[in-house]
């Protein structure tokens, strides 16, 4: 954890969340005070929600995103949502390349690089998720994996403003495993120098976050790794009891 750079506590509702889990956003909100000028909270509700969650969350310290969007603006793309339609919502944050749209959606480097330079031109953060399947590890492959999606997703021109990397290692995501600290390390620490090399000053402040099994009991050990900014939390999320014990670690 650098202080220079102000840490991220993302919540990913996933395919969660109804018309009443408003109450659990404006819990959120309550908590939120205790890390006020701290640390950054951002929910990212189903796409049926952003409107209503950023419609509640206005004038507060909480941010609102999507869980993903297309690469155009319009069009006749039956059941997708740009990030214009997003942005024109209330969101200020998307994620892209999230490991389940990677794996069930087959979304490819390619595909995850232009959502992320749709969001920029939407004026959205755009959360670029990359991490390493349990056998890419166990082969000895993970930086090597990371660093070609690093390479492949990440828009040319970023900038601390617009980007925010997120690593989930995908066998971690949902599962009660957790990697050691000393491999978190490992992990952001060769990120950091990979967009340090190819963002130069930029890159030294885009903030990198830790999404896989987060949860309060550990959240204090993981956000003091090195290099790590904040987290990208799933389903400790959807209550904000839970959330904000993790977020609670800013205060």
């Amino acid at each position: 954890m650098d202080r220079t750079r102000r840490p991220v506590v993302a919540g990913n509702w996933k395919m969660n969340g109804l018309a009443a889990s408003v109450s659990e956003l404006k819990g959120i909100m309550a908590g939120a005070k205790a890390v006020s000028g701290k640390a950054e909270l951002l929910v990212c509700p189903p796409a049926t929600l952003v409107a209503s969650f950023a419609k509640t969350a206005k004038g507060s310290t909480v941010h609102i995103g999507g869980q993903t969007c297309y690469s155009e603006a319009s069009g006749a793309f039956t059941g997708e949502i740009s990030a214009e339609m997003l942005a024109d919502a209330g969101a200020t944050h998307v994620i892209v390349g999230h490991s389940e749209r990677r794996t069930i959606f087959k979304e490819k480097d390619a595909d995850v690089q232009k959502k992320a330079l749709a969001a920029r031109r939407a004026g959205l953060i755009s959360i670029v998720c990359v991490g390493e399947t349990k056998e890419q590890r166990e082969a000895d492959r993970a930086t090597i994996i990371v660093g070609q999606q690093l390479t492949g997703s990440l828009p040319e021109g970023a900038k601390a403003a617009n980007l925010i990397v997120a690593y989930e290692p995908v066998w971690a995501i949902g599962t009660g495993l957790t990697p050691t600290p000393a491999d978190i390390a490992e992990m952001h620490n060769f990120i950091r120098e990979r967009l340090a090399a190819r963002f130069k000053a930029e890159g030294e402040e885009v903030r990198i976050l830790y999404g896989g099994s987060v949860k309060a009991s550990n959240a204090a050990e993981l956000m003091a790794v090195r290099n790590v900014d904040g987290a990208l939390v799933g389903g400790a999320s959807l209550k904000a009891d839970d959330f904000l014990g993790i977020a609670n670690v800013y205060a």
